[in-house]
């Protein structure tokens, strides 16, 4: 079955590419609706080999171009971000198999001719974070994780980390580590703005918080390598993309400094909460095939709103 999907729609593009731009957007629309049929199915045609894992239906989110500049502060003051939906809260990575998040979390996204825009706004009752070096391995702490595939295609992709310092850590993946993928830790996004504000008091243990704020403008031309151009958003183009939050369990000391929770018995760090917007169905973010669509929008985020 999915030999004769997948080989129906290589029919199909080649007849595409034959009556111009309307139609390959035609065929873009057919194969995203393929695409969201075998995630429902569990199923997807991996031209390396089959795959075949159950997990939740991957989330879809439209984004619409900005309507004015967009100051990164991490206030989501704009009003293209009160015009912009929110995603729908993040669940387990695991999806339904496991209990709700503790603490919510929600990302809406934009976009204009150079940047994809992202804020994301996490319900915390106890704000941390020490690592303040770039390209510390921020996931270590509390974190907020971005993985994007442009071409859809589940290698040549991108990860950004950040914390609650607004302190960041990004790598390049040729392929899937499941497929033998090295990470590029060198590799850095150019120009990427990011900014942090919070509703409470970061690193104090003596009181609680309500949330923290991430505003992310990453620049479409920085989601390249020597050897991977970048590629431009276009209207019905769908890329792939996923994020993650990983929030460990804690304890506080006496002087109100938070440190990772250990097992009393054992001495070994507990394991963290992995809260993602599209459920993997698996303890593991590097399955791209899992991630949620993206779908780029020409319109102006808000139109005909009144």
């Amino acid at each position: 079955m999915l030999v004769l999907i997948h080989s129906y729609l290589l029919i199909l593009k080649s007849f595409i590419l034959l009556i111009g731009k309307t139609g390959y957007q035609f065929y873009s629309r057919i194969k995203l609706k393929f695409a969201s049929f075998l995630a429902i199915t569990g199923c997807f045609f991996i031209p390396v080999s089959s795959y075949c894992q159950a997990a939740d239906p991957p989330k879809k989110y439209v984004c619409f171009q900005t309507r004015q500049e967009i100051i990164i502060d991490g206030k989501m003051n704009e009003k293209s971000w009160k015009d912009a939906e929110w995603t729908t809260s993040f669940e387990d990575i695991e999806g339904q198999k496991k209990p709700l998040p503790l603490q919510n979390t929600q990302v809406k996204m934009l976009w204009d001719e150079k940047y994809l825009y992202i804020a994301a706004v996490m319900d915390e009752e106890h704000i941390w974070a020490y690592q303040n070096k770039k390209d510390q391995i921020v996931y270590l702490e509390n974190d907020f994780e971005v993985f994007i595939d442009p071409d859809n295609d589940t290698d040549n992709y991108y990860e950004l980390e950040i914390n609650a310092l607004n302190n960041s850590f990004d790598l390049f993946l040729p392929k899937p580590y499941k497929k033998g993928g090295k990470p590029q830790l060198t590799w850095d996004i150019k120009n990427l703005r990011s900014a942090v504000s919070v509703e409470g008091t970061i690193n104090d243990g003596t009181d609680k918080d309500k949330r923290w704020t991430l505003e992310i403008a990453i620049p479409f031309e920085s989601l390249s390598t020597e050897n991977v151009p970048f590629i431009n958003p276009e209207p019905d183009k769908i890329w792939r993309i996923n994020f993650s939050r990983v929030n460990w369990q804690f304890q506080i000391d006496e002087k109100g400094k938070y440190s990772r929770k250990k097992n009393t018995e054992t001495g070994k760090i507990l394991p963290e909460y992995n809260w993602v917007w599209s459920p993997q169905g698996v303890i593991n973010m590097h399955v791209p095939e899992h991630w949620g669509f993206l779908e780029f929008n020409r319109q102006k985020v808000g139109k005909g709103k009144r």
